[in-house]
Parts: C-alpha cells; sequence; structure tokens
C-alpha cells in the first residue's frame, strides 16, 4: 500500500470490518448464534477499497438456545446435523477477534468498526455472545456501526441487500444468500462501492488539518 493513502486516515483511525450472522432468531439474549463471518477490507493506493479476506465459522448453539423453526428454514441450517463443523461460540469469536486485531495494528487503527446490513442485528448478537462467553477485550466498537442498509438507501434508493447489488450493477446469487460468507463478502462489496463513489466528496469535505482539530467533548448534562 503506498504511504499516500492509509484507512486509519479515511475513517477517523476506525478500521472497517463487515460482519454478518446467521441465528436461530432474532432475540440477541435468547436464540442461537450459528454462523459468524467476518470480511477484510484492502485499501489500494489510489484510496479505494477492495474485498479481502473472509473468516467464516459454524458455531455449536449455546446451552439453552432457541432456535425457530422458520428462521432456519431461511438460512437452511441444521444445527444438530452430525458431519456440520461447529465451534463453540467463545472458540470462534477469539478466532475472529485474533484476526481484527491482526489487522487493526497492520493498518495502523485504534479500533475496529463493524459494518453489515442492518448491522445493529449482527453487532446486537456479536454483543450477547461475548457477554455469555465472559470474553473481555473486544476490537470492535461496543455501539457505533456502519450500516449498509441506510448506505444503500442513500446511494441506490434500495435497502432490501439483494435489490441494492443489482441496482448497483452487481450479481446476486440467491443459491448462495443466507450463509454468512457469502451475505459478509457481498456486503462488503457493495460497501467498498459505495465508499469508492463517494471518494470525491470525502476528499472535497475532508479539512486538510482534520488531524490537528481537537473533537469538542459535549457535557453529559447537555
Amino acid at each position: 500500500m503506498s504511504d499516500d493513502f492509509a484507512i486509519a486516515d479515511r475513517f477517523r483511525s476506525f478500521l472497517p470490518v463487515v460482519v454478518d450472522v446467521e441465528t436461530g432468531g432474532f432475540n440477541s439474549h435468547t436464540d442461537a448464534l450459528l454462523e459468524i463471518a467476518a470480511v477484510l477490507l484492502d485499501p489500494q493506493a489510489d484510496g479505494t477499497l477492495i474485498r479481502g479476506e473472509t473468516f467464516r465459522y459454524h458455531v455449536k448453539p449455546f446451552e439453552g438456545a432457541n432456535m425457530e423453526p422458520a428462521s432456519l428454514a431461511i438460512n437452511g441450517i441444521d444445527p444438530h446435523h452430525p458431519l456440520r463443523p461447529a465451534i463453540d461460540e467463545r472458540d470462534a469469536l477469539q478466532r475472529i477477534f485474533r484476526e481484527v486485531r491482526r489487522a487493526i495494528k497492520e493498518q495502523g487503527c485504534t479500533r475496529a468498526i463493524l459494518v453489515g446490513h442492518n448491522a445493529a442485528f449482527d453487532l446486537g448478537f456479536l454483543n450477547a455472545a461475548m457477554a455469555r462467553t465472559g470474553i473481555k477485550r473486544n476490537p470492535f466498537h461496543p455501539f457505533s456501526c456502519f450500516d449498509t442498509a441506510t448506505l444503500c438507501g442513500v446511494a441506490f434508493g434500495q435497502t432490501v441487500l439483494a435489490r441494492a447489488v443489482k441496482a448497483a450493477g452487481m450479481v446476486w446469487d440467491e443459491s448462495q444468500a443466507h450463509s454468512a460468507a457469502y451475505d459478509a463478502e457481498i456486503t462488503a462489496d457493495i460497501f467498498c462501492d459505495i465508499v469508492n463513489r463517494f471518494r470525491p466528496i470525502f476528499e472535497t469535505a475532508r479539512p486538510q488539518d482534520w488531524d490537528n482539530e481537537k473533537e469538542t467533548t459535549i457535557p453529559s448534562n447537555g
């Protein structure tokens, strides 16, 4: 990567990491985490981003986890299939976090920020799994995220991922949808596409002495 561009400068020292989870329902506290995938982004010398390496794990349902039949029908996961290479939640998170921390260090960032389509859902399951497993060191920001549903609505007028992908001129493969790896990779592709399209605006809006500016702290009493 050229010295002309650093991803840490593009996102105020945050490293965007695309995450997708497949679950047994919508409640992060009661429903099983069944798959998790994280996709790193590769900054190019010209300031654009492309999709990088993918890390994906099948996850064993935690003890007492709820799994809604309707959710399993959508993602096609059989949690109890004898050939499913699932690992414990704690192991899956630690493996993901290890790669994210490595990327943070390599890119000179201070922390990762989760990118997801309806990102609050993925971040909620990530945080709930951390609480269950007792993991203390979280490389991700605990509540901030980049939501591609919002970004796609702004850029393409579409908030459904499949429609946004098509509006962006990309190919959507319905047969691979609802796999954590595929959904994370296609989300990474469209996030990179939007960031790259908006690069001229960023270059115009970004103060040249940004790094020397001090953030204003708003008092807690408002």
